[in-house]
């Protein structure tokens, strides 16, 4: 089978996130080590997040999908692509753990487009996986704050600040406040999913 094929989840599909990643992971016959290797996390959070004790990331999830083979909207559904404008209080706010961090979308889709960017809305102390992937990312910091390390190098951003570095190196957050930090994010990687989508159709 290739990987990439994706096989549509039951509409009664109620499994929680990590034990659909462990299942599939399973199937394919894959160890914690070798989807935590190529998706550039550790078997740990790997392992954290199947036993529903992590909640990943976009970016994490989207690269253990990539790993698995799967689309990852079969793992966790997104708003679509909104239009060219978005207005502020009209975007849907969503999260894989909205306890923690939640999401709204403000970039668009149209043919070649290149850049994914979502508000990122972050409870204090939360700590974000390190993780390694393709591309490049921004952060611009709108309210709050954020500690980013980047391979040992700590950055403390503030409301105004801004941080632009390769996704290829290792790097995690952590809101260091007891206030939630509210973060523009833009990316290159597909954290939407969309391209392998197009793609497959």
């Amino acid at each position: 089978m290739d990987l990439l094929e994706i096989i549509q989840p039951s509409p009664d599909d109620v499994a929680p996130l990590g034990a659909r990643i462990r299942e599939r992971r399973k199937v394919l016959g894959l160890t914690l080590q070798a989807v935590a290797k190529e998706a550039g996390l550790t078997a740990g959070f790997i392992s954290q997040v199947e036993r529903g004790i992590a909640a990943p990331s976009l970016s994490s999830l989207t690269a253990i999908a990539r790993v698995l083979g799967i689309d990852p909207s079969l793992l966790f559904a997104q708003p679509p692509g909104p239009e060219t404008v978005t207005r502020h209080g009209a975007r849907p706010v969503y999260g894989i753990d909205p306890n923690h961090m939640t999401y709204e979308r403000i970039s668009s889709t149209f043919p070649g487009n290149q850049i994914r960017a979502v508000l990122i809305h972050e409870a204090p102390g939360l700590r974000s996986e390190p993780i390694s992937h393709e591309g490049e990312e921004l952060f611009f910091i709108l309210s709050g704050a954020l500690t980013v390390e980047i391979e040992g190098h700590v950055f403390r951003l503030e409301a105004g600040d801004s941080l632009h570095f390769a996704s290829t190196r290792v790097h995690s957050t952590w809101n260091h406040t007891n206030e939630p930090t509210t973060i523009l994010h833009a990316c290159t990687m597909d954290v939407f999913g969309e391209t392998t989508r197009d793609r497959d159709a």
